[in-house]
């Protein structure tokens, strides 16, 4: 998801950061960690009021010393701590910025990813990376109830969200259940739409892991190797038969994972 970055001028936020909160007290009966946190709640202050909009410069950390009466290293760590939180972005020699919003997928259905962010009125591009029959290895075998060894159908393709990819999927499919899957130009209808048409689901399995990307991973997906990835991995099963074993990598910082639900009375009773 691409961010537009609008640069407020200097003065105008340290005016308004002066409008908004006084000094900070230093009293002997309060301790550090207690400046700190007001400095936090006093920037996510001026983004819930909507002063400062995703993408907005907030005020510098000697705007925010100035304004608080409170040392920088009170403010740094009032800052890392929001980023780490995701609430702001820090670029290193040029300032803090207010995050962009995160997009968030279900996990209780089958969500078409192209879909959800045309929704948001984004421009939805999927780039092509492998699509061939392969010798199925010991995890991907048994992930679908076949023979080690079995030929099984591989894609990996990029989705992207106004050109920053926000999820890789990495797929198997049974041949045995989708014969033409390679035959298919998926330039229109993406690998889990076509599958959705052309096989009935029955069955459904989502597992969610916080991992590291594999250095391939953080390759196609433009991010470092050390960022943190949520991966969704899905079975799919038709009539008791594996259709599918699917891997969905979306770096931590693009993307969100999660559902609402009403549970039915036996879920409520677990």
């Amino acid at each position: 998801m691409s961010t537009t970055v609008r640069n407020k001028p200097h003065g105008k936020s340290s005016a308004s950061a002066s409008r908004v909160a006084p000094k900070i007290a230093r009293g002997s009966d309060e301790a550090p960690a207690a400046r700190y946190e007001q400095v936090k709640q006093h920037i996510q202050q001026i983004i819930e009021s909507g002063e400062r909009q995703a993408g907005d410069r907030l005020p510098s950390e000697l705007d925010l010393v100035a304004t608080l009466g409170v040392s920088r290293m009170t403010v740094n760590r009032a800052l890392r701590e929001l980023a780490d939180a995701g609430l702001v972005t820090r670029v290193s020699g040029v300032g803090t910025f207010v995050a962009p919003n995160k997009p968030q997928s279900t996990l209780l259905m089958i969500a078409h990813i192209g879909d959800e962010i045309r929704s948001r009125g984004h421009a939805y591009r999927c780039d092509m990376v492998l699509l061939q029959r392969e010798s199925a290895s010991v995890t991907v075998s048994n992930a679908l109830g076949l023979p080690p060894g079995a030929s099984v159908f591989h894609v990996i393709c990029v989705h992207r969200e106004n050109g920053l990819p926000v999820q890789l999927e990495d797929r198997y499919v049974n041949p045995a259940v989708a014969p033409d899957f390679l035959q298919h130009d998926f330039s229109a209808l993406k690998p889990s739409e076509y599958l959705l048409t052309v096989v009935p689901m029955h069955d459904l399995e989502h597992v969610v892991d916080a991992a590291l990307p594999t250095p391939a991973e953080a390759e196609l997906l433009e991010i470092h190797a050390e960022e943190p990835c949520l991966t969704l991995t899905r079975r799919t099963w038709t009539s008791g038969v594996a259709v599918t074993f699917a891997r969905f990598v979306h770096p931590g910082s693009r993307y969100r994972l999660g559902c609402r639900f009403s549970p039915n009375t036996s879920q409520r009773q677990g």
